[in-house]
């Protein structure tokens, strides 16, 4: 049998070769990929790299070939998961790999979803799942559970919740959930009871699409090859993209809209994570746009019962040739907008700075933003993975700049060593200073300096009620929150009075 450290050898090559597009390298991933696919992977480690550097060359590959040897190789990956410990592949980092399963606590909108998408897929865990907070719903599941609840100590609450649910009525939580959509409770209290319970459930992943490893965009057009090297940091200019041509733009139909709701939710949900605008968004308005080479983007915002007080509210999931990279969440107040970009680890050596900058563009061409703002933990505040990427310099490089005046003051002492000696790199320690306020970039010619020491929750702790005229207040709520940002930009005594109020602390009532 080959050695481990043969294989090692292999995988190193592969992952080099990410940073080498150009002549030859179709050529050298062709050979590594199937010398590869000809080992056996004796522990989770390397096959979880293999998978990896197999979604990376999927999402951005040189040649049809290679597009199809990753999906023939990927399409062995459950059947390889099988030989070694199932434990290995449930960490968050890693998790949605075909043939694996996981255990994660939702909240209740996803759940519900869950249970009604998967079927037999997904059941309570109840090795992770404490059945002694399950005691306000058994209240609700079992006419007599008070007859222990209110004199006994040690309650068995799983005898109750078995005696609860009949025969044959289905796996423990599509049983549950149904019964839990029968309690004569608002939906807030419904939800609010099924998080004190902290239910934990097991997704047993198989190996159909929905798992990391096979899901693709349904309605993918031509695949994008990479042929020549990656477009770098220093290719990309954040002013040009921002006044380069709008961006084609394609309104969804209702039944694809929620299909592609699905999507988002599947792809979320499999990596433990959940997002408002995923749980909630609105079908009925989902547009869909090409960046170019290869990407697509699908945004959406949320119905009225769902918005924020203040900040209109969009996302967007992004796809390169089929395969998902990510996803953006942007929170606009006037012509300001906060953004949190999250592109999966798996492709965050692809062609980063490209995909943001023209995601901003969208942005502005949506909304009409002008003033893009980065909060601290994006940066690396309470954010380790943020430091280890140096997100900041990211940042810094596309000509973000810092709001806070010592965050300033040490940025200037940082770059001073890198222009004197170019092999300088920064500490975590510096980094996690550096990450402590927020970050701004203002398109040429536009305000500068207005928002620099805004936080909207200091508006929304100074207020009693919305300040919205009339006619804004209705655009609040109107099918589109873009109307809503675009007529606030208009009202300069509105923008001038919500500045006033975030950029100075509330005061204590």
């Amino acid at each position: 049998m080959p050695s481990s450290t043969a294989l090692e050898r292999l995988l190193d090559r592969l992952e080099a070769a990410k940073r080498r597009f150009g002549p030859g390298q179709a050529d050298e991933v062709t050979g590594l990929l199937r010398a590869l696919g000809r080992r056996r992977f004796a522990d989770a480690r390397s096959l979880i790299r293999f998978h990896e550097a197999l979604l990376f060359f999927r999402a951005y590959p040189s040649n049809r070939e290679i597009v199809r040897l990753t999906e023939e190789l990927l399409g062995s990956i459950a059947r390889r998961v099988a030989r070694l410990d199932p434990d290995a592949f449930e960490e968050p980092d890693v998790s949605g790999i075909a043939g694996t399963a996981f255990s994660a606590i939702f909240t209740y909108d996803i759940t519900r979803w869950l249970a009604a998408k998967l079927d037999s897929r997904i059941d309570i865990d109840w090795d992770a799942t404490d059945p002694a907070l399950l005691g306000p719903l058994l209240e609700r599941l079992h006419p007599l559970y008070a007859e222990d609840a209110l004199v006994e100590a040690n309650i068995p609450y799983m005898d109750w919740f078995r005696a609860a649910k009949p025969e044959g009525r289905g796996s423990d939580l599509q049983w549950f959930m149904a019964r839990m959509e029968l309690m004569p409770v608002t939906e807030a209290h419904r939800a609010e009871m099924f998080a004190a319970a902290k239910i934990a459930v097991r997704w047993n992943l198989g190996d159909g699409p929905a798992t990391r490893t096979r899901l693709r965009h349904p309605d993918r057009g031509r695949v994008f090859y990479h042929n020549r090297p990656l477009l770098k940091r220093s290719d990309v200019s954040l002013a040009a993209e921002l006044a380069s041509p709008e961006i084609p733009l394609e309104r969804l139909t209702i039944r694809r809209g929620s299909e592609m709701l699905d999507l988002a939710r599947e792809t979320s949900a499999m990596r433990y994570r959940e997002l408002h605008g995923f749980t909630y968004g609105d079908a009925a308005r989902v547009d869909r746009a090409d960046l170019g080479r290869g990407v697509e983007v699908y945004v959406w915002g949320v119905p009225p019962e769902h918005r924020l007080p203040l900040r209109a509210y969009h996302c967007a999931m992004f796809f390169k040739n089929g395969v998902p990279l990510g996803y953006i969440e942007v929170l606009t107040l006037c012509e300001h907008i906060e953004v949190g970009f999250n592109l999966y680890y798996t492709f965050r050596e692809g062609e980063t700075a490209w995909l943001y900058a023209r995601l901003l563009r969208l942005f502005h061409q949506l909304l009409g933003v002008t003033c893009f703002a980065v909060d601290p933990y994006q940066l690396g505040n309470h954010n380790d993975e943020a430091i280890d990427s140096g997100a900041f310099w990211f940042y810094r490089k596309l000509g973000f700049r810092p709001t806070n005046p010592q965050v300033a003051k040490l940025l200037e002492s940082e770059e001073r060593k890198l222009r004197a000696n170019p092999e300088y790199r920064t500490s975590a320690a510096a980094l996690r200073r550096l990450s402590k306020g927020w970050m701004v970039y203002e398109i040429p010619g536009t305000s500068h300096g207005d928002w620099d020491n805004f936080e909207v929750r200091r508006v929304a702790m100074a207020l009693r009620d919305l300040p919205f005229p009339p006619r804004i207040a209705r655009a609040k709520r109107a099918p589109d929150e873009a109307d809503y940002v675009r007529l606030s930009q208009k009202d300069r005594r509105l923008r001038r009075q919500l500045i006033r109020l975030g950029s100075t602390p509330a005061k204590k009532k």
